[in-house]
């Protein structure tokens, strides 16, 4: 298994980030990080759309997920997770996954980890936007309500496909083959997505939140509210709204920080939403 370097991680700081004990390894404990984590640190590019971006090691993501109150993207989200998993005494294979596999768009560009407890290994995905808040177990079939809404994970061809119930049958999120990664994976993704013009991350801002019954999804100029009955509200967000929204979405900026974005916002137009 590779090895990653987590000498910068700092378990205290992290558990008091996310409002967390120090607790013991367990199926349980697993399920109440990852909540934990998901409810308390934003996913948002912020740093990507504004070319400020520091990289994917642990002393960057530290200092701005945990030091500085910020959010990020999968990468950030998950090497500070398995770092706290590996601190508390599980056991941490860092992964990655083809996000939309059925279109031709979709990629290997996704972390995700792979965390054996109890005899039973989970899926663990704090990074993936507004769709994930528990661990799922890699059993065929399993299915986990993820804060109202149906989710499950299929054996298929060797992959393991993660799905969304929606309305007309099953919507497959991602594909992973569970495959070990080493650092210099999630910096290779990370250039792409943070760099190509492609890339669903370089030309709109992308914040997502998810909590019990709601998922919040800001994306480009419209931000998406959808309920676990069923209702969606959309709503676009002018300039003279975004540092409100953004402040809604726990998204803390400095002045200056926040002055950058609302430039780029009104520089911008929305064009890339339907990557995602």
């Amino acid at each position: 298994m590779a090895r990653f370097d987590t000498t910068a991680f700092d378990l205290d700081a992290y558990l008091g980030r996310i409002g967390h004990p120090r607790v013991e390894p367990s199926a349980e404990t697993l399920r109440s990080l990852h909540a934990a984590h998901v409810r308390a640190i934003p996913f948002e590019n912020v740093d990507v759309v504004l070319r400020r971006h520091r990289g994917v090691e642990l002393t960057a993501i530290m200092d701005k997920l945990v030091h500085r109150n910020r959010g990020g993207y999968c990468y950030e989200h998950g090497l500070l997770f398995a770092a706290a998993l590996e601190d508390l005494g599980f056991t941490v294979r860092r992964s990655f996954a083809r996000v939309r596999p059925d279109r031709a768009s979709g990629s290997y560009t996704h972390m995700l980890m792979v965390v054996p407890v109890d005899g039973v290994e989970y899926l663990a995905d704090v990074g993936f936007g507004a769709w994930v808040l528990h661990p799922t177990p890699l059993l065929d079939g399993a299915e986990v309500d993820q804060a109202g809404w149906r989710h499950r994970i299929r054996r298929d061809n060797g992959q393991w496909l993660f799905e969304k119930r929606a309305a007309d049958g099953w919507e497959t999120l991602h594909a992973t083959l569970g495959l070990p990664a080493r650092q210099v994976d999630y910096e290779v993704f990370h250039h792409y997505t943070s760099t190509h013009p492609r890339s669903p991350f370089t030309g709109q801002l992308v914040v997502m939140r998810l909590a019990e019954g709601v998922g919040r999804k800001f994306v480009g100029r419209r931000l998406v509210t959808e309920y676990a009955d069923g209702r969606v509200e959309t709503t676009e967000i002018t300039a003279d709204r975004l540092a409100d929204t953004l402040r809604a979405l726990d998204v803390e900026l400095t002045p200056a920080e926040l002055a950058a974005v609302r430039r780029f916002y009104e520089s911008t137009k929305d064009t890339q939403a339907e990557r995602l």
